[in-house]
């Protein structure tokens, strides 16, 4: 048996890393550009620090901004059809995830027709064609999209979110540039980060885990850990390491897989519109000590990675313990709630549960689990 990797094609990081989108688009022959952004980041000018370069370069564009937090299927049929109204030949992506993956789909759609219908594209499309090209510009540090094979879209009308896993979707160039999150939010800075360090935990422990993957993942811990803090207090190390860190963890997962911490994530995000990283800070923890008994040896590497000293004289379950208190704390130090009882309804937890296990991350888990069980885990978050 193989295993399949796939990175971007080339992708640029430090502060200025966007002068480069002009000299890029130039080299590939690209005439003009569909932008998307979403109208936040339209509104507070972050969008422009990247038209700019293209007005200076002299490269025609369209913006599109119909774009909700959690992407919907009508965000990607009207960016389907805005994409072929501009006459464009190429996607500048700006933005977190939803940007991102709403900028993948609409790539997707455009370059494979019969896939038209959004909701065909959830879990592995066969899709033939490689999406229109993608130059991705995060503008958060957590989601990685940017370097990931990965989409999320929600359908509204059945409260859900579709996991979309399709190596045709990467984007070939990103650009990594810390001064395009240094706006971000405290808020959200630290849901992202925490997003960032779960998909590091989750990928290094997945069944579909190998050392390629270990490599990426266990160093993106530990970047994380030491700059998640930092990064909330926008320090500019801080929110240079945590680009970095949320795109090392972002090589590791999207090649591996995740588990059942987003499986429980994605449908509290669709059915409430709870932010992503909050939802999955909310929830590793409790997963991580259900996982447990599946993880062998690798809660010590996690713990080691966080910093924690002293491991190798520490029994398993004092390591163990010692991994999950560590990202406990890091959650409480950036100011993440400690459970959903917010968040969650009580009699919406049945159909939570099936959601999540229904949830194309699900099967990642390296402890197999039971829509039962799932049940269990959110009651005992409230």
């Amino acid at each position: 048996m193989s295993n399949r990797f796939i990175l971007n094609e080339t992708s640029y990081h430090g502060a200025g890393a966007i002068n480069a989108i002009a000299d890029e688009a130039k080299a590939r022959g690209f005439k003009k550009a569909f932008v998307c952004s979403d109208p936040d980041l339209i509104k507070f000018n972050v969008t422009k620090k990247v038209t700019d370069v293209l007005d200076a370069a002299g490269l025609a564009y369209d913006v599109y901004s119909n774009i909700k937090p959690n992407p919907t299927i009508e965000n990607v049929q009207t960016g389907v059809d805005a994409y072929k109204a501009a006459n464009a030949d190429y996607i500048i992506a700006i933005g977190g995830g939803s940007s991102m993956d709403t900028a993948k789909a609409i790539g997707i759609i455009i370059a494979n027709p019969e896939f038209a219908d959004v909701r065909s594209l959830e879990g592995v499309a066969d899709t033939k064609n490689k999406s229109v090209p993608i130059l991705a510009v995060p503008t958060t540090a957590g989601t990685a999209a940017e370097v990931t094979i990965n989409y999320v879209i929600t359908d509204a009308e059945k409260n859900r979110k579709m996991v979309c896993v399709d190596p045709h979707d990467i984007p070939v160039v990103a650009f990594v540039d810390p001064d395009m999150m240094e706006s971000m939010p405290k808020g959200l800075t630290a849901a992202t980060g925490m997003d960032a360090l779960t998909h590091a935990i989750e990928g290094y422990i997945t069944k579909g885990a190998w050392e390629l993957s270990d490599m990426f993942h266990l160093k993106a811990i530990e970047i994380i850990a030491r700059s998640l803090r930092d990064a909330v207090a926008n320090t500019k190390q801080g929110r240079a390491d945590m680009a970095l860190g949320q795109y090392v963890a972002g090589m590791g997962f999207s090649n591996v897989g995740l588990g059942i911490v987003h499986s429980m994530a994605h449908p509290l995000g669709a059915l409430y519109d709870t932010p992503h990283g909050v939802a999955n800070a909310i929830i590793l923890p409790t997963v991580m000590e259900y996982n447990a008994p599946a993880t062998g040896e690798k809660y010590r590497e996690i713990a080691r990675a966080m910093g924690i000293k002293g491991v190798d004289a520490m029994s398993q379950e004092e390591y163990r313990k010692a991994a999950i208190d560590a990202v406990k704390q890091i959650s409480l130090d950036v100011g993440i709630p400690a459970d959903l009882k917010d968040i969650v309804k009580p009699e919406d937890i049945p159909f939570l549960a099936q959601s999540a296990y229904d949830d194309a991350c699900r099967p990642g888990n390296p402890r197999d689990t039971s829509v039962e069980e799932i049940t269990e885990l959110y009651k005992s978050l409230m």
